[in-house]
């Protein structure tokens, strides 16, 4: 037990209480800046912008987000999207791009969870059918691409957080993809030469949405994230 001698005549006392120093506490600590919808756009926004070529368009279109630093010079510092454009020569969408640029902005300037935005633009199916990117990742609509490139974005800046595969995922995928190739010695060359990386005659996967399903041992798996019917 540790006793402190007071030197001075006491001239009056008061108990703190665990939750009056919490809340000293949190008075004294430095306000963080956060998004909000008042929040003046500063004078410069850190961008990144991200190519989409469909085979639906001659011409490509460009996605460009950009975004806020907010408690820059910080331990706190963190970047937030800010605002987002995408030009092209084709102008055949051009009003509703401009309408979802608007209103995905008007979502990031709001703050909160703008994740969401990512799960509602790739669930979105064009009737007349979707495509498969280069390296064989099937997109069900322009919007779900614009969508994949925001998730991309929001990966990056650290909204959402980008698990990938194990080691031990890694491992297996590339067993799994050299016991195919030594069961298809002519396919190897051929998977090489695609522009997807996959075999040729691969299927699409339910689970990542790209084409690399193969048969192994009469069970279907996919050399890209893993995924066996067989477990």
């Amino acid at each position: 037990m540790t006793v402190h001698k007071i030197g001075k005549k006491i001239t009056g006392y008061e108990v703190v209480s665990a939750e009056k120093a919490a809340a000293e506490a949190k008075a004294s600590a430095p306000q963080l800046q956060q998004i909000h919808e008042s929040l003046d756009r500063p004078e410069v926004l850190l961008g990144s912008t991200y190519k989409i070529k469909t085979p639906m368009s001659e011409h490509a279109l460009y996605v460009t987000i950009n975004d806020i630093v907010l408690n820059q010079g910080t331990e706190h510092e963190e970047r937030w999207p800010f605002e987002v454009f995408i030009n092209s020569k084709n102008m055949d969408h051009f009003q509703w791009v401009v309408a979802l640029t608007r209103v995905i902005s008007a979502v990031f300037r709001k703050g909160g969870d703008v994740t969401f935005l990512v799960d509602e633009m790739k669930a979105v199916f064009d009737p007349q059918g979707g495509y498969f990117k280069p390296g064989g990742k099937f997109m069900p609509s322009l919007v779900a691409e614009i969508g994949d490139a925001i998730e991309s974005h929001m990966k990056m800046i650290g909204l959402i957080k980008d698990e990938g595969l194990s080691e031990h995922q890694m491992k297996l995928i590339n067993e799994k993809r050299a016991e195919y190739e030594k069961l298809n010695g002519g396919s190897a060359a051929k998977a090489a030469a695609a522009d997807s990386g996959f075999p040729p005659d691969a299927h699409l996967c339910n689970k990542c949405n790209t084409k690399a399903v193969v048969i192994l041992d009469g069970c279907q798996t996919c050399l890209n994230c893993g995924d066996s019917k067989c477990g």
